[in-house]
């Protein structure tokens, strides 16, 4: 099977890792929020509901719907802390998967 050489998820989302794409957010997320001085009650919220998402048979919600639910608070992270690639690897996920 070919893969296409653009992605279009409005037809079709073969050729996307939405997976790989909001693991890769999620980590740069923790990688901040991990630093007792970088976090705060949200993002203390949101590390419980990560590993919620991780039980799978209690799974309210995956990483992707959390990363994709929560684009505009990981916008903010990632721009307070200048990480140009948590920034660069949210907005493929959004245009990919969200």
């Amino acid at each position: 099977m070919d893969v296409p050489a653009t992605t279009d998820r409005y037809k079709t989302f073969q050729g996307i890792d939405c997976e790989g794409n909001s693991r890769q957010v999620i980590e740069r997320v923790l990688m901040h929020i991990n630093d007792p001085a970088k976090t705060n009650a949200f993002w203390e919220r949101f590390k419980l509901r990560l590993a919620e998402a991780e039980k799978l048979h209690a799974r309210r919600a995956d990483e992707l719907c959390l990363a994709c639910s929560h684009t505009y608070y990981i916008e903010e992270l990632f721009e307070e802390y200048e990480d140009a690639v948590g920034l660069e690897l949210l907005r493929k996920l959004e245009e990919e998967c969200c």
